[in-house]
């Protein structure tokens, strides 16, 4: 088979991460990295580490190196305008999350794409997590019962340094909602179904930054489901998908704790320990609820998403996770923002 041609837009924390995975892949994969685009002087390193050449723009990368597919870890606002070019160049694209940093922009995408045929796929990596995947075959097999209630958190602490480093995160649209908060939407949308309203109340009063650094929010989900969802990036707890799920081997890891629980009528799931309950005969808190430990699953969901990308490429399959199925958890995502700056609950359609 002729190896498939990728290339890396961008060369911060994620686009050195594809790199490192491509590079390890080659043989078992069939592809090879061709070209890196980044105008940073921090990307020399990384072009002279992997020994591919390095083009100022996304632009020049297409026309050189000529790949069958881009990977583009470029900041949130040159997304589209990558992807766009990426399309009309007939070139297949994994678009780091998120897909947009607005719903306009990612409207327009969509239409682009889908007139086009050219695949591409959004990278919220975690669609591609083994533990994820598992949770959502447990849920959707009806071993709990009509889903009711989630109690979910993502609660971590962020450094002094963390803000030092990038200054923008102390102000508007650098807070946990719009940096964490979308991981989390996407995969309570995996998991329990789409999200139809949402209420939420932020404060800024441990940091006193611009920005939020607690929020405390509720779900309503099409199927009937309540959630109450605790975000906090000033929080030392365990509690976050990096801190308990270990699929992120720089997190300090805690394999007895959970981030989500889901519950149903005859039973729940708490993930990613993968600890099921639930009643054998009538239901009723008089009885026994019984436990049942799933399997853990441990596997890199970015080395599962670079193997999905080069199954795209070659137009073995559709993307997992399309354009319009990210601007859903776009959309979810700034309406938890706009509920916070408003205090009023915010429907989505």
């Amino acid at each position: 088979m002729k190896p498939l041609r990728l290339a890396i837009a961008g060369a911060g924390l994620i686009g050195r991460a594809h790199a490192e995975r491509i590079l390890a892949l080659k043989a078992r994969l069939g592809c090879e990295l061709v070209g890196l685009a980044d105008p940073s002087p921090a990307a020399a390193q990384l072009a002279q580490a992997t020994g591919v050449p390095l083009h100022a723009t996304l632009a020049e990368l297409l026309s050189a190196a000529r790949p069958d597919g881009v990977i583009l870890a470029t900041p949130n606002a040159l997304h589209v305008p990558g992807a766009l070019e990426c399309v009309a160049a007939g070139v297949a694209a994994l678009v780091e999350k998120p897909v947009a940093d607005n719903l306009t922009d990612a409207r327009r995408l969509i239409e682009v794409v889908e007139a086009s045929g050219v695949p591409v796929l959004v990278g919220h990596h975690r669609r591609h997590s083994a533990v994820l995947e598992q949770s959502r075959a447990v849920i959707q097999g009806g071993a709990l019962g009509r889903l009711v209630a989630v109690m979910a958190s993502a609660t971590f602490y962020k450094p002094d340094d963390y803000f030092d480093a990038g200054p923008w995160r102390k102000v508007a649209g650098g807070g946990p909602i719009l940096i964490n908060l979308i991981h989390e939407i996407d995969n309570l949308r995996t998991l329990v179904g789409e999200i139809v309203e949402v209420q939420a109340f932020a404060s800024n009063a441990t940091r006193g930054f611009e920005v939020e650094d607690t929020v405390a929010i509720n779900l309503r989900f099409a199927n009937g489901a309540l959630g109450t969802f605790m975000l906090s990036d000033a929080a030392a707890t365990p509690r976050s998908w990096e801190q308990t799920s270990g699929e992120n081997k720089t997190y300090d890891h805690h394999g007895d704790q959970d981030c989500y629980v889901i519950a149903g009528t005859r039973g729940s799931l708490q993930v990613p320990t993968m600890r099921q309950y639930g009643y054998a005969g009538a239901a009723s808190w008089w009885q026994p609820l019984q436990r049942t430990q799933h399997d853990l699953p441990d596997a890199d969901p970015l080395v599962r998403q670079l193997e999905h990308f080069a199954a795209v490429v070659r137009r073995e399959a559709a993307p997992r996770v399309t354009v319009r199925d990210a601007t859903r958890t776009l959309e979810v995502t700034l309406a938890v923002a706009d509920a916070a700056r408003t205090g009023q609950r915010v429907a989505l359609s």
